[in-house]
């Protein structure tokens, strides 16, 4: 074993202590130990926790005197960017709710969640990101805002809560707010205006709404608070993995996902370096897991881990620093852990099972737990949180090795789905139990096992897409009668969406046709990849029957169900 890499730690709920702090004091207090310490790394960029707090407190500063009221929802269109992460934590400091959007959305669902976020402010940039231009792509979403008067006062019939878009950068397109004219206001507000709010806070107060596809056709905010992304994280990195100061937690996912913000909070909590990138290409990954010494790694999605084994620079790289990668081997197809078995023998490969409404992670595994172990399953529950298995048969646990829908309780669950009670209680019982739709096993030493979703959900390269968001936007399309869409296994990405499609007899159309009007409506990893058209349904006594449709594609395409 390489000296640099430290023992495993047995997890011990002895010595563990119940800490948690709001999302703001966990930056300051961070910054208060290790003011000089590296932060955040982004490629060419690096920042301090006293830099990031002293930013964090000017922008809240400038946020307060924009009119940002605590428990008021400000969201933020923007790429991975050390700007995201100060506002994140700027607007925490106020007592006001984060909203990370989707950089990926189109202008429909732009306007969707602006619109059911209830958000008074959103932020975002100029820079034009993976070919993404925001400022057009609001305007799209907003239409009204090329005739707006003040962009200090927006009223926009469309969004009638949105006051202002704040636009970082050097451009001055109309009806946004800029960099310049936002950061000028902090002269407007003191600083102990900010504290005064910042002491307000309350654990249990919203800190964030996240959201995510559900089985309807637009996705649900779901309402994460403080105590919830604090504490899972101080549960994930101090207690279950050992991080400390000392380590460099590299993270690829977009910011604005759960499973980025979680390992960011699990390392400002041990004041070690959080290690990202706008965007992820292998190439670029490799050299920065080598060059920054990463000792941490959370790459979670097949995705990822295949475009990393597969680079021709992979076999030349030195990852010997390396201790632990969230691999999720388990979920992975075995040439993967095959390939990053040989190539770090000495790293300790954990697997992972969570969800956005849960704050992120449930379930991993411990350091101590055997490879074969943290190589074909899921782990155990995070101190303090409870993990079921229901038959929905009889609605009794599931017998040991039995399948069934996986029920998680504890501090981390989210509050509710925003403006949805209906869902909420759905998803929420009496007893404090969040349904999570996902099926699932326990063995008998408690660990999970992951075998797929009782909801009409896909899993497209880590990213939770509904069903019925693609089926309503393809019915948009003047030739589609009916749409009805599945996912198929698929080697990068796990599953891909595919339609099947029943056509009003008098409009022609092609399924290249309907791919491109997707692409036009929607983001880029809901756009089916295969379409196919029917003239009869396969029917239960009232319902489609999918399974059907699925088996039919997976049989013509020669693709397995496994």
């Amino acid at each position: 074993m390489s000296p640099d890499v430290r023992a495993p730690r047995s997890e011990s709920l002895r010595s563990v202590r119940i800490q948690v702090t709001t999302l703001g004091d966990l930056l300051l207090g961070a910054a208060d130990r290790y003011p000089d310490s590296a932060a955040l790394i982004l490629p060419g960029q690096r920042m301090t926790y006293g830099e990031l707090a002293e930013r964090a407190i000017r922008r809240a500063r400038s946020l307060q005197a924009l009119g940002v009221q605590p428990r008021e929802h400000v969201g933020l269109l923007l790429p991975t960017s050390l700007e995201f992460v100060e506002l994140l934590f700027a607007i925490a400091l106020c007592g006001a709710v984060a909203v990370p959007m989707n950089a990926r959305y189109r202008h429909n669902e732009l306007a969707y969640v602006i619109e059911n976020g209830d958000l008074v402010t959103v932020f975002t940039t100029d820079r034009i990101a993976e070919q993404v231009n925001f400022v057009e792509r609001l305007n799209r979403a907003l239409p009204e805002l090329g005739g707006a008067q003040d962009p200090r006062r927006l009223s926009l019939a469309a969004a009638p809560r949105l006051r202002n878009l704040v636009l970082l950068g050097d451009a001055q397109p109309h009806g946004f707010l800029t960099q310049g004219e936002f950061e000028a206001l902090a002269q407007d507000s003191s600083e102990d205006r900010v504290h005064e709010s910042r002491l307000r806070v309350r654990l249990r107060d919203i800190a964030l709404m996240l959201y995510t596809s559900g089985t309807t056709s637009n996705p649900k905010g779901c309402l994460i608070t403080h105590e919830a992304m604090v504490r899972n994280s101080i549960a994930l990195g101090r207690h279950r993995y050992g991080l400390g100061h000392e380590d460099v937690f590299w993270s690829p996912l977009p910011i604005f996902h759960i499973a980025a913000i979680l390992p960011l909070c699990a390392i400002f909590d041990v004041g070690g370096v959080y290690a990202t990138m706008p965007y992820f290409e292998a190439g670029a990954a490799l050299r920065m897991l080598a060059a920054e010494q990463v000792t941490a790694t959370y790459p979670c999605f097949v995705t990822i881990m295949s475009d990393l084994i597969h680079h021709p620079d992979f076999p030349k790289t030195d990852l010997s620093r390396i201790r632990l990668m969230n691999s999720n081997f388990a979920v992975q197809p075995r040439g993967i852990a095959d390939a990053m078995l040989k190539a770090m023998p000495d790293t300790l490969y954990v697997g992972t099972f969570g969800m956005t409404e849960t704050a992120g992670t449930v379930t991993t595994s411990r350091l101590d737990d055997p490879l074969q172990e943290r190589i074909t399953r899921l782990g155990r529950p995070l101190p303090g949180l409870e993990l079921r298995i229901l038959d929905s048969a009889t609605g009794c646990d599931a017998p040991t090795g039995a399948r069934g829908e996986v029920l998680v309780r504890g501090y981390s669950t989210l509050e509710g789905y925003y403006k949805d009670a209906e869902k909420t209680a759905r998803a929420l019982d009496a007893e404090g139990w969040f349904h999570t739709g996902d099926i699932g096993s326990l063995d008998a030493a408690g660990t999970v096992m992951f075998h797929g979703r009782l909801k009409d959900m896909l899993k497209v390269g880590g990213e939770n897409v509904a069903a019925a968001e693609i089926e309503a936007c393809l019915q948009r399309h003047p030739a589609v009668k009916l749409a009805q869409v599945v996912g198929v296994p698929d080697q990068r990405l796990v599953e891909v969406p595919a339609a099947f499609i029943e056509r009003h007899a008098h409009i022609p159309v092609t399924p290249e046709e309907l791919i491109e009007f997707c692409r036009r409506e929607i983001a880029g990893f809901k756009v089916p990849r295969h379409v196919r058209f029917v003239t009869e349904w396969p029917m239960s006594t009232s319902k489609i029957q999918k399974f059907r449709l699925r088996d039919q594609l997976l049989a013509e395409l020669g693709l397995s169900g496994a």
